[in-house]
């Protein structure tokens, strides 16, 4: 690092932090201290960036096909668009008042920097929406329900991934799931029910079925963002040939594996006799080889495949943003 940063930086920002370093500290805590600072840093202009790139992606699914077909979604959203399709009143101003409340619960439920990022992805929304124009790109209303919908979800997808919701529904989902003993899911789906019931008496039948495609396409966007094509794997080979099978996973395939103790149980009595368990994780696309590969060693490997849904470390090709 530059050292004119680094003294700026070391005087303004770490000196003050007790947590980073100390005035009296060695030349390896600084360097530390410096590398936490950076990786914070770095971590912000991501998340700032995800969020950015969110927003703007809502905002044209809104104003470019879902606004001005009177097309509502899902969650806060959906109630915006539809009180925007009853009202004069603007959809920014509804997007504020209504998450007013859910941000505030954030704040409780989560914690404080979420609900920090929360407030600035859902006023930069209303922002965007209140002073920058986009063209509206169709009137058939399959494309507008479908890519209204991709392009919402989307943002919802990348503000996710920064850290923030544009969409106070999931805040009150987590917070009713706690007091209800029930699952977020469970909670949203009553909630978006609710919305498209009013939508269908409020506004009309086909606009209500038309806003129920563009929420299964928002919906889909979100996991596909969220999530990544690449579902990770997870896979427990037991095997009388587990160094052979190890040796495969880690020359062939090309990944780590965790070997750990255990006893078999199959039979009438049980037996006691010790086997070393394979386990490795990869990814959706390479599964299909794994299972090659084992066939050649084993046929009669007992293989048990689960679904992961993200990894950290070890050697496993971490998935772009």
């Amino acid at each position: 690092m530059n050292p004119l940063w680094s003294q700026f930086i070391y005087h303004q920002i770490l000196k003050k932090k007790s947590f980073f370093i100390n005035k009296d500290d060695s030349s390896y805590k600084k360097a530390k201290g410096f590398r936490f600072f950076k990786l914070l840093f770095f971590r912000l202009i991501k998340d700032v960036a995800l969020m950015l790139g969110g927003i703007f992606s809502a905002a044209f699914g809104l104003k470019g096909f879902l606004l001005p077909n009177k097309f509502i979604d899902g969650g806060v959203t959906g109630i915006s668009l539809l009180m925007a399709a009853l009202t004069h009143l603007p959809i920014y101003v509804y997007i504020i008042l209504i998450n007013i409340p859910f941000i505030l619960m954030a704040f409780k439920v989560i914690n404080r920097a979420f609900a920090i990022k929360t407030t600035f992805a859902i006023t930069g929304l209303a922002m965007c929406l209140a002073f920058i124009q986009f063209p509206v790109i169709t009137k058939d209303h399959l494309l507008v329900a479908v890519f209204g919908g991709f392009f919402l979800g989307a943002g919802i997808g990348l503000s996710v991934r920064g850290g923030a919701v544009i969409d106070g529904t999931e805040i009150l989902a987590i917070f009713l799931s706690k007091k209800l003993r029930t699952t977020i899911g469970d909670i949203i789906v009553v909630i978006n029910v609710i919305i498209f019931c009013a939508a269908a008496y409020l506004l009309s039948i086909e606009a209500a079925m038309y806003s129920l495609i563009t929420y299964l396409a928002a919906s889909k966007t979100l996991d596909f963002i969220v999530e990544g094509i690449d579902e990770y794997i997870g896979v427990t080979i037991i095997s009388p040939y587990h160094e052979t099978i190890r040796q495969m996973i880690i020359h062939k395939m090309g990944r780590g594996v965790t070997v750990y103790n255990g006893k078999r149980g199959f039979g009438k009595n049980g037996e006691t006799k010790e086997v070393d368990i394979i386990y490795t994780v990869v990814t959706r696309l390479e599964l299909n080889k794994l299972n090659a590969e084992i066939e050649r060693v084993d046929s009669n490997a007992f293989v048990v495949m689960s679904s992961v849904k993200d990894t950290k470390g070890g050697m496993i090709k971490k998935r772009g943003l």
